[in-house]
C-alpha cells in the first residue's frame, strides 16, 4: 500500500506534466498512479489534490506569487512549482495542518528539486496565508517630543526684564 508521501510524489509529477503544457494528463492520472502502484483510498486521495490542485490553478499562484520577494514568478522551475502549489492547495483549500505541509514539501524538494529549493519551498509556504504587512517608506525620524522639558519662566524673559528684577 502506498503512503501519503508517495502519493503526493505522484501527484507532483502529474502537476508538472500538467504545467509543461500535457492538460490532458487528469485522462491518465489512474493509469500514472497505478504504475506507482497507488491504489484505493490513497488513489482518491491522489486524484482529489491534484484535481483540486488543477481548479484552484489560478488563486493558488497568486498567492505564491504574492510572498515572492527577489524572485519572478515565471523564473521557478517547474518542479518547484508544482511542490509550492500541491504545498498550498493543501494548507489553504484542504485546510490540512501546515506544518505537516511544509516538511512534506519540504521532503519532496530534497528528492525532486534542486539544493537550495527545500529552503526556498519552506519560506514561501511558511508565508501563505499571513497577511502581508506593507513596510513604511523610510522618512525622516521623527523627534520624539515628549523628553523636552518646558522652559522654565526665567528662561523666557529676556536680559533686560531679568536685569530690572535685580
Amino acid at each position: 500500500m502506498a503512503t501519503r508521501h508517495q502519493a503526493r510524489t505522484a501527484v507532483v509529477g502529474l502537476l508538472y506534466a500538467f504545467d509543461l503544457g500535457n492538460e490532458n494528463i487528469a485522462n491518465f492520472s489512474d493509469e500514472i498512479l497505478e504504475e506507482g502502484k497507488i491504489r484505493n483510498k490513497q488513489r482518491e486521495f491522489s486524484n482529489s489534490l491534484f484535481h483540486g490542485t488543477v481548479e484552484n490553478l489560478e488563486m493558488l499562484d497568486k498567492e505564491i506569487e504574492s510572498h515572492l520577494t527577489d524572485w519572478d514568478y515565471d523564473g521557478i522551475g517547474k518542479v518547484e512549482k508544482a511542490i509550492m502549489r500541491l504545498g498550498a492547495y493543501e494548507i489553504l483549500v484542504a485546510k490540512t495542518d501546515k506544518a505537516i505541509i511544509i516538511n512534506e514539501a519540504v521532503e519532496l524538494a530534497k528528492t525532486l528539486a534542486d539544493e537550495k529549493s527545500p529552503q526556498f519551498i519552506n519560506a514561501v509556504l511558511d508565508a501563505l496565508g499571513e497577511k502581508k504587512v506593507k513596510e513604511p517608506k523610510e522618512e525622516e525620524p521623527k523627534e520624539d517630543t515628549s523628553k523636552i522639558e518646558e522652559p522654565k519662566e526665567e528662561a523666557l524673559k529676556d536680559d533686560s526684564e531679568q536685569e530690572e528684577e535685580k
